[in-house]
This record gives structure tokens, C-alpha cells and sequence, in this order.
């Protein structure tokens, strides 16, 4: 099992965080962000060395699930309870803990994610809105409002 150190630094309406594996005897960075809002209850996967990665100025909220792979770029916001996927179940199955199975996700710049949403690997353009509750199931490589199962363009 990995030695984790969290660093927080709290402001009055915000908290940077820096996540760092000691194993070895050095420090190497897993994961950083910065959370803004006072009742954020986010989780983060931070099993992997790919970890996850939240831009500047992000708004995630509770019950979301951020797992490893995943790449947010800033000024995005993530709604209650949105679910991010790394496991495709590519051989029939979960990939139960064969990392190499799992695939990454990219979000852009001003993203918006409605609440319940759920994000597999995907790539997804600056400047989308997801709608609550959508399934994003495929790459979005234009800008503009998206929902559905699968979420579609509107």
C-alpha cells in the first residue's frame, strides 16, 4: 500500500489540494486541484499513477465520483452525484484492477455537467453543456449543448 500525503490549502471559499505518493522515499504527485463552494464532498481515484487531474477555478459538487484517468481543464462544473468512468468492461467484464484496461477521459475548458450525469472515456471539446442525468457515451469534438442516453446534440 502507497504512503498518500494530502496538502490542503484552505481559503474562505476554497480548498487547493496537492496529493502525493511517499513511497520509495520520494514525493510524486498523483493528483491537484482546486474545489470551490463550502459543501463539496467529491471522491477522487487516486490508485493509479495517472491519478486525476482538476483545472483552475472547477466547481465540483457532492457525490461525485472523479476516478483515475480523468482530465478536467478549468473553469468547469460538475453537478451532484456525476459519475466518471474508466472501465469500458472491454473483455466482457470489469476490468478488476487490470489497469491497463482502463481508458482516460478529457474534459475541456468551460465544461458544464449537469447533475447524474454519467462520463465514460471520452474527450469532450471546450465550452459544452451536459445535461443532467445524460450519458455521454462518445467523443465531443463540438462546442454546444448536449443530453440524452446517449447524449446527442440539441
Amino acid at each position: 500500500m502507497a504512503d498518500v500525503i494530502l496538502v490542503l490549502n484552505a481559503g474562505s471559499s476554497s480548498i487547493k489540494f496537492s496529493v502525493f505518493d511517499a513511497t520509495g522515499g520520494g514525493l510524486e504527485l498523483l493528483l491537484r486541484g482546486q474545489i470551490e463552494g463550502l459543501y463539496t464532498a467529491a471522491r477522487f481515484g487516486a490508485t493509479d499513477r495517472r491519478g486525476a487531474s482538476v483545472g483552475a477555478r472547477c466547481k465540483i459538487q457532492s457525490h461525485t465520483f472523479i476516478c483515475d484517468g480523468v482530465t478536467i481543464g478549468d473553469g468547469v462544473f460538475v453537478g451532484h452525484g456525476v459519475m466518471f468512468v474508466n472501465d469500458t468492461f472491454s473483455t466482457g467484464g470489469p476490468a478488476r484492477g487490470r489497469k491497463e484496461l482502463w481508458r482516460e477521459t478529457a474534459i475541456g475548458n468551460r465544461v458544464s455537467i449537469g447533475s447524474n450525469a454519467t462520463i465514460l472515456p471520452v474527450k469532450i471539446v471546450d465550452d459544452v453543456v451536459i445535461g443532467a442525468g445524460s450519458v455521454v457515451t462518445k467523443d465531443i469534438t463540438t462546442s454546444g449543448t448536449y443530453a440524452g442516453n446517449p447524449a446527442r446534440r440539441l
